[in-house]
């Protein structure tokens, strides 16, 4: 796999708490910052879509009326909740 150098200035303790981390899992610290990178870089992909998504459905028109979710909730707090509003 080809790769890129990437660079960036991060706060010391944050480094410091790098430092650690790869030594306690004996990795290099570029190891450590590459699985970071990659988690947060899918986290972030996850959301986009999922965000894509959820607009889909609005402009579908598949929404759930603010008046019954918020009747949902305000019953969670009583002997009897109402069921989730779909």
């Amino acid at each position: 796999m080809n790769t890129r150098v990437v660079t960036a200035h991060v706060p010391v303790p944050l480094a410091e708490k790098v430092d650690l981390l790869a030594a306690r899992l004996e990795r290099p610290r570029g190891w450590i910052v590459k699985q970071a990178l990659a988690a947060w870089v899918a986290q972030e992909e996850e959301r986009s879509r999922l965000t894509h998504e959820a607009l889909a459905e609005v402009d579908a028109g598949e929404v759930i009326d603010h008046q019954a979710v918020l009747a949902w909730a305000e019953s969670l707090s009583t002997d009897q909740p109402l069921p989730v509003p779909r």
